[in-house]
């Protein structure tokens, strides 16, 4: 099991023009809900996660908008592994996102990614970070390109493959739907987790996009196809509402009953980290198939998510 979280400062809350103090407020602990909630959930359930941290804000606003949320991490007894949104690498501090860089890591050269990759991996430790192990790249915006930098590097891990994004912005040339680990260029893809929740139609297992039925039916079909892993994605700022002003109800008892799940079943749900260099059987993972009454559950939960707990204040 892969619990992780991407965590970073949101583009949107420096394009609004906020200071500095209120963007990291709202990106890595909007409402109560972010980094410490976060952390002292996974404490209390006895649950390891991996931090995708991207230090690029450094770039702007120096290693004090980062390094405090690594230092918590660390603290806490959990990992930092490499992210990396490569924008910020053209962005100034006060001008409300007006100049930046390219998007998306797919759209540089092999030679550039190879730059902005060992550029962040230096600002990473900068900010008190061990040497990372593993990564995935904003946006989910890799491609072959970025596995044979990251092996060139001494990576050993990359999840940035997600079939439900594929083939823009994530890019690597595998299959929309594998989801078991797999050698590629010399690194090891740890792909996002998907289940099918529509004939034909991919979701990612991400608190934000699935129910806590369709996150038990996906756990359950893990353990029962014997999956090599499981990877979950969350973020920073996830378990707040867009703005960052309030805690949306819907998320926070989502991860909560994420933790519990995996916290009740230790031997067959076991959670890990990547510094722990684990390896996997070869093996094929198939996805969790279509269920109306599961997508029609979840449905209802995004309605009252995105009218009721994204619309206060």
């Amino acid at each position: 099991m892969f619990l992780t979280i991407d965590t970073e400062l949101m583009w949107r809350h420096h394009a609004a023009g906020l200071p500095l103090v209120e963007q990291m407020a709202r990106s890595l602990e909007p409402a109560g809900v972010g980094i410490a909630h976060q952390l002292a959930t996974l404490r209390r359930h006895g649950l390891k996660a991996t931090f995708f941290v991207d230090p690029m804000p450094t770039m702007v606003f120096g290693l004090d908008a980062i390094r405090p949320v690594i230092e918590a991490i660390l603290a806490a007894g959990q990992e930092v592994q490499l992210h990396l949104h490569p924008n910020w690498s053209g962005a100034r501090a006060d001008d409300a996102g007006e100049r930046y860089a390219r998007f998306n890591l797919i759209e540089y050269s092999l030679d550039e990614q190879r730059a902005l990759l060992s550029g962040a991996r230096d600002l990473l430790k900068a900010c008190g970070a061990p040497e990372p192990c593993a990564f995935r790249a904003g946006s989910y915006a890799a491609n072959d390109d970025t596995l044979t930098a990251l092996a060139e590097l001494g990576f050993a891990y990359d999840s940035s493959h997600n079939g439900a994004d594929a083939p823009w912005p994530s890019a690597i040339g595998l299959d929309r739907r594998q989801i078991a680990p797999v050698s590629r260029n010399n690194v090891t893809e740890v792909p996002v987790t998907l289940i099918e929740d529509t004939p034909g139609s991919l979701r990612h297992f991400q608190i934000c996009a699935v129910s806590r039925g369709e996150m038990r039916a996906a756990l359950d079909h893990a353990i029962d196809r014997r999956h090599a892993a499981v990877t979950i994605v969350g973020h920073s700022f996830e378990l707040a509402n867009r703005a960052g002003t309030r805690a949306n109800r819907i998320h926070v008892t989502r991860f909560e009953a994420l933790c519990a799940m995996l916290a009740d079943a230790p031997s067959t749900l076991q959670t890990t980290h990547f510094r722990d260099r684990p390896t996997f059987a070869a093996g094929e993972a198939v996805l969790l198939g279509p269920s109306v009454l599961r997508t029609r559950w979840r449905q209802a939960e995004q309605l009252w998510s995105n009218w009721i707990e994204e619309r206060a204040a």
